[in-house]
This record gives C-alpha cells, sequence and structure tokens, in this order.
C-alpha cells in the first residue's frame, strides 16, 4: 500500500508518501511554522508527489491528522487529502494529533505511561493518556492542565506536545514521576503515515476532531434580518 501523508494542525507543515513496510519514505518534507498553512501545503504537496514514480495516480490511501489543532490549519489539510482522495478515486482516513504523538513512544516499549499533552492556551490542554502496549488510560479531552495531572493517577510518567512542560510540572507537584520527551512542534509525519496504513477508512474518517468549540463566535447582533 502507497499512502500520502498530510498534517497542517499544528505548528508545521508536513507531506509524505511512504509504502507499507517500508524502513524510509518515497518523498517527505516539512517545515515549522505557525501560520501559513494553506499557502504552504499545495507546493509541498507538488514538490513531493513529483519525487515519486506515478504522481498522484500511485497512491493507495491518503491519511491527513484531523485534531485536536489549529482550526483555520485542520481545514486546509483535510480539505487537499479529501480533494486528493477524491480525485485519486482511493480512501482518506483520519489520525489524531494525540496518536501521532504517542505511537513513537509506545512502540519503543516503554513502560511508563505515555501522556500527550497539547497547549489548547488559557491553562487547558489537549491530553491523552496511554499505558505501555498502547492501551487507552485517559481518552481524548480538553481539561484546565491542573485537572489532567490528577487524572493521571500513578507514574512514571512521560510527556510529549507543545503542553507537556506545563502538565509535566503540575504531575511533578502533586509527586507523580514525570519527564518530557522532545515530540517537535507536531507530529512526526512518517508515524502519521503508518497510523493512517493501519486506520480502518470505514471508521477513521478525515473529518475534524475539535474537541471543543472554537473561540470566534459569530456576532450575531450584527446579522441582518431574514424576510
Amino acid at each position: 500500500m502507497r499512502i500520502l501523508a498530510i498534517d497542517t494542525a499544528l505548528e508545521a507543515c508536513s507531506v509524505c508518501v511512504t509504502e507499507a513496510g517500508a524502513e524510509a519514505p518515497l518523498a517527505i518534507e516539512s517545515q515549522a511554522m505557525q501560520r501559513g498553512h494553506a499557502e504552504a501545503l499545495m507546493p509541498m504537496l507538488e514538490r513531493v508527489m513529483a519525487q515519486v514514480e506515478g504522481g498522484f495516480a500511485s497512491l493507495d490511501r491518503v491519511a491527513v491528522t484531523v485534531g485536536p489543532g489549529s482550526f483555520t490549519g485542520l481545514r486546509v489539510g483535510i480539505s487537499a487529502a479529501r480533494a486528493i482522495a477524491l480525485g485519486a478515486g482511493v480512501p482518506a482516513v483520519g489520525v489524531t494529533t494525540l496518536s501521532a504523538y504517542a505511537a513513537p513512544l509506545v512502540a519503543t516499549g516503554v513502560k511508563a505511561l505515555v501522556a500527550v499533552a497539547i497547549d489548547a492556551r488559557h491553562a487547558h490542554v489537549y491530553v491523552q493518556v496511554v499505558a505501555p502496549g498502547g492501551r487507552t488510560l485517559m481518552s481524548p479531552r480538553v481539561t484546565p492542565v491542573k485537572d489532567a495531572a490528577r487524572q493521571i493517577g500513578a507514574g512514571p510518567l512521560l510527556v510529549v506536545g507543545s503542553g507537556a512542560a506545563m502538565l509535566c510540572e503540575e504531575a511533578k507537584a502533586i509527586g507523580l514521576e514525570a519527564a518530557v520527551v522532545d515530540g517537535g512542534p507536531a507530529p512526526d509525519i512518517t508515524w502519521v503515515a503508518r497510523l493512517g496504513i493501519a486506520a480502518n477508512p470505514d471508521q477513521a474518517l478525515p473529518k475534524p476532531f475539535y474537541l471543543r468549540a472554537p473561540d470566534a463566535k459569530p456576532q450575531d447582533h450584527m446579522r441582518l434580518p431574514r424576510r
């Protein structure tokens, strides 16, 4: 199976093409960025696919990060993934940023709990906790960082993601053994691809996984009355 993976959910724009069982991707590019995903993604896709024999027609599947993350970034990546999948006549699957951050740590066989914490601002985090072997102990949620630390239970704990330092500090404050793992500004795109290969297209749908409503609210008082 050949898969195209796309990530624009957090502070990077990343694309790769790989095949099931391959040790290295056929083509890959990633740029750290806080804004500008919409402008960066299409040229990046063109450069990456130009390195792949057969181009878009050779794909068997498209994977995309579905969140939690930036509302604008998610829409950019998901729209592109859906369009490419439709044009190529292949399935598109969604991969959460939380799973993509946790997967490489779980795959090493660590005995500690793995907590993914993404900064949701205002002292909140998007969080998920996974036990050794990959079993979910804390389902994905958005919660105050202090509450997240108390909900974890016992350690030891490895924490990854943009909110890792905050969660680790709170965990240590209540007596948990915890350490931060540098996972970068966004998940490793090759792990998005690996999870996309393993995903069930009937269940892992390419639609936004927000966990909370957007901060921006419509100004209802400015709307013109309908006749």
